[in-house]
């Protein structure tokens, strides 16, 4: 009997194997997840960039983070109040740097306290006092400006013979950084500081390292939403403070941002510094502008306008873009998100 072959008539075929689109599948899926990845970049891009402040001029670049570049700004606009040269920031940041990393500290050397670790027991003022950096700043300034010719003394020499240090030299290492800052912060560069901040500090963390509030300050810390002043008050309260009769703050301007109805025009006093004209003027406004960016965290400032240029909060990676429409060389305008509620 003939042996039949395997594979012969069509009735012997066996069926197609149905090969499952496993390498389809794969591709599919990774596809998704690319794309899942990328939407959640574009979303939270905020992540990959940390919070932080850095100044860019054509002389170099730097860094500091949220807190410092508040208690620069604090140093710079007390010495603008005062009417005193760029020098005197310099020197004074310097100092700072030195003596504290521009920390606000609660504690130091034996009784040093704050910016400049000034000392209770060697006369510079109550430790409530000397936390306060507008005070601390203030006594710093009050000794600067009595050191003969300092603004052309070497920049340790000046910081020395008002703080009389145990290391005299230890000053100069910080000149560099301090003339950059210098720069940005007394308004010679103009969008020359941005600050990215993602979050705006709780009312009771906006004191610096716990330290107790000045007398006569608000009472933010502890208070209640309800008891709380409101936004635009404290920063009303800030800038005549800080800046003196150099700046008038007025709230009631319209804001365009969703969300920052609270709003306050910062006016800069022409006449506040010893130079004049139009350039002079732009000077004194990219101050306050700079000013308002450093302070955006603790002070809840959501857009600041000027000279053709704006900076956002919710943008705050992008750093100052161009504005058409809004802008002028006479006035600061500052957004702040709406105040707490319950």
């Amino acid at each position: 009997m003939a042996r039949r072959k395997s594979g012969g008539g069509d009735g012997d075929a066996a069926p197609p194997r149905r090969r499952r689109p496993v390498r389809a599948v794969l591709i599919v899926l990774l596809v998704l997840t690319v794309v899942a990845v990328g939407l959640y970049w574009l979303r939270d891009q905020k992540l990959l960039t940390p919070e932080g402040c850095s100044v860019k001029t054509p002389a170099g670049e730097g860094t500091l983070e949220l807190p410092q570049a508040a208690n620069a700004a604090t140093i710079a606009a007390v010495a603008h109040a005062r009417g005193l040269p760029d020098r005197a920031v310099t020197i004074s940041l310097a100092t700072a740097m030195q003596e504290s990393k521009i920390r606000n500290l609660a504690g130091g050397d034996r009784d040093s306290v704050g910016l400049f670790q000034q000392r209770p027991s060697q006369g510079w003022g109550t430790v409530q006092q000397i936390l306060d950096p507008v005070y601390a700043t203030n006594k710093f300034l009050d000794g600067l400006v009595k050191v003969p010719g300092y603004t052309r003394l070497p920049l340790t020499d000046a910081a020395q013979q008002v703080q009389k240090s145990g290391y005299p030299q230890a000053y100069a290492k910080h000149e560099t950084k301090a003339t950059l800052l210098a720069s940005a912060l007394t308004g010679r560069e103009a969008a020359a500081l941005n600050c990215v901040v993602h979050d705006f500090a709780a009312p009771e963390t906006d004191a610096e390292d716990s330290s107790p509030a000045p007398a006569g300050a608000a009472p933010t810390d502890g208070a209640t939403a309800a008891a709380r002043p409101d936004r635009t008050q404290v920063l009303s309260d800030r800038v005549r403070r800080e800046f003196g009769r150099t700046v008038t703050p007025a709230a009631g301007y319209t804001s365009t941002v969703k969300g920052a109805e609270n709003a306050v025009s910062l006016t800069p006093d022409p006449t506040a510094s010893t130079d004049s004209g139009p350039e002079a003027e732009r000077q004194n406004g990219w101050a306050v502008a700079h000013w308002a960016v450093a302070q955006a965290q603790r002070l809840g400032i959501e857009t600041v306008a000027y000279d053709g240029r704006i900076w956002r909060k919710a943008k705050s990676e992008d750093g100052w873009k161009p504005q058409s429409t809004g802008t002028s060389t006479k006035l600061v305008l500052v957004s702040l998100t709406a105040p707490a509620k319950g």
